[in-house]
């Protein structure tokens, strides 16, 4: 008789080329078009969690005598696969390229604008 197999998590990290603190718009879902900061990424998941984007309301009981129970609004995480990096001075969402400098180092840039990121 077949058991039940539970789904393993991946525990590869995967190389993600958008970065904590970068500005980003969402291109598939509800939340399509705003745009907002990047919080934090989670490379095990290829997700990342954008600040004002993908709200959810958890309801938090009491967890001391007299305290009174809270509604929190918080940020759950997005696909990185929907959202793409905004260039906030030309307004508009690129797809990113990684190139080397002459000095062997890596830098990110925008494919529609040629604006270095890093």
């Amino acid at each position: 008789m077949p058991t039940a197999t539970k789904k393993a998590r991946p525990t590869q990290r995967i190389k993600m080329r958008i970065r904590k603190g970068d500005t980003v718009q969402v291109i598939a879902g509800k939340d399509k078009g705003k745009t907002g900061e990047v919080i934090r990424t989670l490379p095990i998941t290829n997700r990342v969690i954008v600040q004002g984007v993908n709200l959810r309301t958890r309801h938090i009981k009491p967890t001391q005598e007299g305290e009174g129970g809270r509604i929190v609004t918080e940020e759950a995480s997005v696909h990185a696969s929907n959202v793409m990096l905004y260039s906030t001075d030309k307004k508009v969402a690129s797809r990113v390229e990684l190139f080397l400098e002459k000095d062997g180092s890596k830098k990110r840039r925008l494919k529609k604008t040629g604006e270095v990121i890093d």
